[in-house]
């Protein structure tokens, strides 16, 4: 008999039932170090008073509008990511992949809108960027889509971070090119400075516009407030959710005005998108990452954390071969099955996430302490020593 969840999730057999900081509590009262904040979801950590304040006084004053009507909260919001980004206007959406949707939406609408048959949407090998029909398509790996067509049309997958096969690909048909910067699903692997300074220039010269997916690896992970900020460029659309809301559900699509310009009354909606408790949280989530102390703070601790993982790959090389990433978004490439890996951290109490390529994502709280790092390392070593015993 189906359970009365769809079955569509394999979850481990742990029970949370409170969280603090960096921790969470199992029903038996077993506490686990939290490596994985809700795949880079809980970047200031379970239960943080700032944002329990933020959603409590909100929901004393009213919990969902719609957007028929002005909402303050929804406002306040978007004026503090235009004032931080490069962004000129702001859609909020529930989730990462509602924002691809409309990212996908917004380009192809901004050449319809300028007369030009261009639908082509240029992405890479490796890339997350979401569950739903174009989400999947933008992908198209067998696990993504096999059983879900017909796919919707206009994507062409490249290899991730190969200047001259965008060069190839690129034609006048296409629309835009759709990059996570630092991809996460597809096992932390960080496109180089060089990499997304050509792509801009080659959008520029013909006209394509270019879309970052920093849903996982925006929001403060990488310790600038978003990932591309390194490379010292900027995109025309930009994906973001996860951290943005700290634990609640929301996203965001961020554009400059013109790649918005098709995008008028009418052209797209969601009910809940936008809704007042989200931004109160995300208001006060953006409040917190956008203070450069606790950036260089970030930086800071990522740079232990980095520094204490490759020791621990030094004394482990038959379970972990490399350290990946950038900030606090970090992952080990194993020599020993990640699955395994994973488990074992079950049983040494600390959470951690696989991703492909063999890969265990780290993506801790942002406000990790540097004891909470060292303790990780311990709990990793334990791990570690359990798999190499078999």
């Amino acid at each position: 008999m189906i359970p009365s969840v769809l079955p569509t999730y394999s979850r481990a057999p742990l029970h949370f039932v409170k969280g603090e900081g960096s921790w969470l509590i199992e029903e038996d009262g077993r506490r686990f170090l939290d490596l994985g904040s809700g795949i880079a979801v809980n970047v200031l950590g379970h239960a943080n008073p700032k944002l329990v304040a933020a959603l409590t006084e909100q929901a004393n004053k009213v919990w969902h509008l719609s957007n028929l009507y002005e909402i303050p909260e929804q406002k306040a919001l978007a004026d503090k990511l235009v004032e931080n980004t490069f962004a000129d206007t702001v859609f909020f959406t529930n989730s990462g992949t509602e924002a691809c949707e409309l990212a996908v939406k917004m380009a192809r609408k901004y050449h319809y809108e300028a007369g030009a048959d261009r639908t082509e949407i240029l992405t890479f090998h490796g890339a997350f960027h979401g569950r739903s029909s174009a989400a999947i398509a933008a992908v198209n790996t067998e696990k993504m889509v096999k059983g879900f067509g017909p796919l919707l049309p206009g994507f062409k997958q490249l290899p991730f971070g190969d200047i001259e096969a965008v060069r190839a690909a690129m034609s006048d048909k296409t629309c835009a090119v759709m990059i996570e910067p630092v991809q996460g699903e597809g096992g932390i692997n960080v496109a180089t400075d060089k990499f997304l300074k050509t792509l801009r220039a080659f959008c520029d010269e013909t006209g394509t516009l270019l879309i970052f997916d920093e849903v996982q690896c925006g929001v403060a992970r990488t310790g600038r407030l978003f990932a591309h900020e390194w490379a010292g460029v900027t995109p025309d659309i930009m994906m973001v959710a996860k951290g943005i809301g700290g634990g609640f559900p929301l996203g965001a699509v961020l554009a400059t005005e013109k790649a918005a310009a098709g995008m008028t009354a009418g052209t797209h909606g969601s009910t809940y998108g936008g809704n007042p408790l989200g931004c109160a949280v995300g208001l006060a989530v953006m409040e917190t990452v956008t203070d450069p102390d606790f950036l260089a703070q970030v930086n800071r601790k990522a740079s232990l954390f980095r520094q204490k993982l490759e020791g621990l790959v030094a004394t482990h090389p038959g379970v972990f071969a490399e350290v990946r990433g950038q900030g606090l978004m970090l992952g080990l490439k194993c020599v020993a099955p990640n699955a395994d890996v994973v488990k074992a951290g079950y049983e040494a109490e600390v959470i951690t996430v696989p991703a492909a390529d063999n890969v265990i994502r780290l993506l801790p709280p942002l406000t990790i302490t540097e004891d909470e790092i060292a303790e990780a390392i311990a709990r990793l070593d334990h791990a570690a020593i359990a798999v190499a015993a078999g």
